[in-house]
């Protein structure tokens, strides 16, 4: 039910545009634009310019029209008619079969669909009847050469599509005709606008012009190709700074084209493309001229690119530098030969319809017959190229009927030809035309090339040059680029840009809508920029490191402290001879072990002490060097263990001399007590076994381990021990701090003791500098963390050192080598007695 009402309103649709269609039933024709054959051919040529009036009733245009002459689409019917005649006079293609053509001028939109509702009109009828099956419909044409552009070709393909009616076109390029399902009898020889937009932004690219202006006629062809254009531009970095549409009824100079232009200057763009059919793109131009816009590069689509419709408008050739897109220059041979002699023997005036027969409406042209061989239309090469479109058109539907009809075998059958037929075989065709390659792809569109060209004016004279092509699918630019003339000074190519490029270490910082407008900002220390492709600064690798404003990373630069640096050598200097003292005095205290001396300052366990010293010296040694985790265990565990032992033995040395002295006869009880029970060898074992689990737990919890840090100089690793002061090492360390308090306190009680025995001065000194020293270290740690901290560390334990060993042991070596006369019993009893007589006194 649903079929038969669409069937009927269908039927109901043509037949009344039928009927208003051929109102004029009975007119004039001129010869050339029928010919009988066996199969037609029907073409549809704009031999006259429209003309844009108010209508009240719908009425067909008559083209024919003085002062509307189109002398483009006068070459491209003389081109189907000459292809047609040559395809007559071959013997390889169609051999017994001759075509037949009806032509038509198709000027508007009326004229369009009056030609093609005549196109569908059954054989012998002036009628349209419509059937269930339109498979099995039957016209005097099996096929239909062109119209010019978009916007007739839409309306024909969508009338031919339910018949199926191949439908193959030489100018109409916009992509919307690509689509099969609404438009599947649809074919053309002028490749598609996708690939022209394509072509045109990769030259937009190929010249880093991402600043334009774009300009499109009203219509399908200009609105959608500036639509695709700005699709395909955004993403590829290329801003659109001004955009806007020709109106179909604008003039130059009027208001609306006075504001366009007024907006274009504004946009400020150096490069503008101008996406256009020829007619309104000539508007624009004789605005452009009267608004003097100069300086610019305009980029031309195909339609008006070498168009001598274009350059003949007056002053163009003062408004800058044009490229454009051009269809590929192809040569009919014999054209220009056969126009002539059309012209030579069209004479008399045109003929009027004979009777009881229907001569289509714009079937006429007066001037044609007006014509002579010297004031012939020019064949100029834009003319020429959409011409061998129309060669090519022809010769594809010939090849699909050679094939349809057998004729492979010499001999052509003859019977009922279906245009869906004649579909399939045109999209089969596939073969060689003046050593060019003609087939279609499955939407229809052809193999084909552009040119890539420059307008070149010498003088008022125009002409055009070939700069490049480009390969389509996919598509590839090859433009010498030499070859241009560039209207700016010293030949030098324009610039097109909001924002001229960052230098490298800058990136772009986007101001307002448009990607192309931004500021350069310096890419911060650590990350870098060394390309214009990027607008984001990239971070460095974690070894490298970079300044500000960078345009690329340097390897940073490893630090520790190592064993040939002077102050490394001073250090160790200094260490070593630390070291070399405490064995030596170890060794004289052995050799003068039973001398009053010796035992006054522990006997035997100054061994003890200075052994602890000795540890500690030698933990100093693994401060230098690539830290290593045995070096980084043992460094700061091993000196505060040793300086804990020896601070414990001086403790308790002191703390024994206040006993002897002060408290034996005080307290005879706990002097007894403590002697009996070993209590000084308790508390050192006690202290030190403190001390070694405090290290223990410290390595642990907070292991030292060797890491490199990056953080703390952008130019520097540095390599050192994790852990440097943790916790473990502030407990060890505050331990010491109690024992060197005690110590302190010990001493000071022993300051009234014999002279012999009261070591409170030499103590004290050997404290203070241990509290300078590390005071000093702390202080320097907090400020400082580069590489030389471990020798401000290792600066610290041997001042720590050398104040315990010059404060305790020096005075003794100096008494036992250069005094020896102080180092006997007689001088230390002498010295006891002193102090019990001045006690008594007291």
């Amino acid at each position: 039910m649903l079929f038969w009402a669409a069937h009927l309103l269908l039927s109901l649709q043509l037949a009344v545009a039928y009927c208003w269609a051929f109102s004029c039933q009975r007119t004039e024709s001129s010869p050339g634009f029928s010919l009988p054959g066996d199969f037609l051919l029907a073409g549809l040529f704009s031999l006259h310019a429209d003309c844009l009036q108010v209508r009240h009733r719908p009425l067909v245009t008559s083209c024919d029209r003085s002062d509307s002459f189109n002398g483009h689409g006068y070459h491209l019917f003389q081109a189907m008619r000459f292809t047609v005649e040559e395809i007559n006079n071959s013997t390889a293609l169609l051999p017994n079969i001759t075509l037949g053509y009806e032509l038509y001028d198709v000027c508007s939109e009326s004229s369009n669909v009056y030609a093609t509702l005549r196109v569908l009109a059954q054989q012998g009828t002036g009628h349209l009847e419509m059937q269930r099956d339109l498979r099995n419909h039957s016209s005097k044409v099996v096929a239909l050469i062109g119209p010019d552009n978009t916007d007739h070709a839409v309306t024909t393909a969508a009338l031919l599509s339910p018949f199926l009616m191949p439908l193959v076109s030489y100018e109409a390029s916009s992509v919307i005709l690509s689509g099969k399902r609404k438009f599947p009898s649809f074919l053309r020889t002028i490749p598609s606008d996708k690939y022209q937009v394509e072509v045109i932004v990769r030259l937009l690219q190929s010249f880093g012009w991402v600043w334009i202006s774009l300009v499109g006629s009203y219509g399908d062809y200009g609105q959608l190709g500036v639509q695709a254009l700005e699709e395909l531009a955004t993403p590829r970095g290329i801003c659109v700074a001004f955009k806007d549409v020709v109106p179909l009824s604008a003039q130059a100079g009027d208001p609306r084209m006075q504001r366009m232009m007024l907006r274009l200057a504004r946009a400020r763009t150096t490069v503008v493309v101008v996406f256009s059919n020829r007619h309104l793109a000539g508007v624009f131009f004789r605005s452009v001229v009267l608004a003097n816009l100069t300086g610019k590069v305009w980029i031309a689509s195909e339609d008006w690119a070498i168009s001598t419709y274009i350059t003949n408008v007056p002053g163009i050739q003062g408004i800058g530098t044009v490229l454009g897109v051009a269809i590929q220059q192809r040569q009919v041979p014999g054209l220009k030969e056969f126009e002539e002699s059309y012209v030579q023997a069209v004479m008399g005036a045109p003929r009027t319809c004979p009777e009881g027969s229907w001569c289509g409406t714009n079937q006429l042209c007066r001037e044609c017959h007006a014509f002579t061989t010297w004031n012939m239309p020019e064949l100029g090469a834009f003319s020429m190229s959409a011409a061998y479109n129309v060669y090519e058109a022809v010769y594809a539907v010939a090849h699909g009927l050679h094939q349809l009809l057998g004729c492979t075998s010499g001999t052509c059958a003859r019977g009922p030809v279906y245009p869906w037929q004649l579909l399939q075989q045109i999209y089969k065709v596939n073969f060689l035309l003046h050593k060019k390659t003609v087939a279609f792809d499955d939407k229809g569109d052809p193999l084909g090339y552009y040119d890539i060209i420059a307008w070149d004016w010498n003088g008022p004279e125009w002409t055009f040059e070939v700069i490049g092509s480009a390969s389509l699918s996919p598509v590839h630019l090859d433009i010498n680029k030499t070859k241009i003339q560039w209207h700016g000074k010293n030949n030098q190519v324009p610039v097109s840009v909001c924002t001229r490029d960052c230098l490298e270490g800058h990136h772009r910082l986007v101001m307002g809508s448009h990607h192309c407008c931004f500021e350069c900002m310096p890419c911060e220390a650590g990350t870098f920029l060394n390309t214009s492709e990027l607008h984001t600064c990239q971070p460095c690798g974690t070894e490298e490191w970079a300044p500000e404003g960078s345009s690329a990373c340097f390897s940073r630069t490893v630090e520790f402290l190592g064993w040939h640096e002077p102050i490394s050598l001073v250090l160790l200097a200094a260490n070593t001879l630390l070291l070399l003292l405490l064995i030596g005095t170890a060794g004289l205290f052995a050799w003068r072990l039973h001398t009053p001396v010796v035992r006054s300052a522990g006997g035997r366990l100054c061994f003890l002490m200075l052994g602890s010293l000795v540890a500690g010296s030698c933990s100093l040694y693994s401060f230098f060097g690539k830290p290593t985790v045995p070096a980084c265990l043992l460094r700061q565990p091993l000196f505060s263990l040793g300086f804990a032992i020896f601070l414990s033995c001086l403790t308790i040395r002191s703390f024994q001399l206040v006993i002897i002295f002060k408290f034996s006869t005080k307290v005879p009880t706990f002097y007894h007590t403590w002697a009996q029970n070993h209590g000084a060898g308790i508390f050192v074992i006690v202290s030190s076994t403190v001390h070694l689990f405090l290290c223990l737990t410290w390595l642990a919890m907070w292991t030292p381990r060797p890491t490199r840090e990056y953080q703390r100089f952008p130019h520097l690793v540095i390599l050192e021990c994790t852990e440097v002061n943790s916790v473990g090492f502030l407990v060890a360390f505050a331990h010491n701090i109690l024992l060197s308090i005690s110590t302190f306190v010990c001493s000071y009680l022993g300051k009234e003791l014999p002279e012999n025995y009261n070591e409170a001065k030499c103590v004290t000194f050997s404290l203070l500098l241990h509290f300078v020293s590390w005071i000093a270290f702390f202080t320097m740690s907090s400020i400082y963390q580069g590489s030389y901290l471990p020798a401000v560390n290792v600066l610290a334990g041997l001042a720590t050192l050398s104040g315990g060993f010059s404060g305790y042991f020096l005075p003794k070596c100096y008494v036992i080598l250069c005094r020896p006369e102080l180092n006997n019993t007689e001088h230390f009893q002498a010295s006891i007695q002193d102090y019990t007589r001045r006690c008594g006194t007291t």
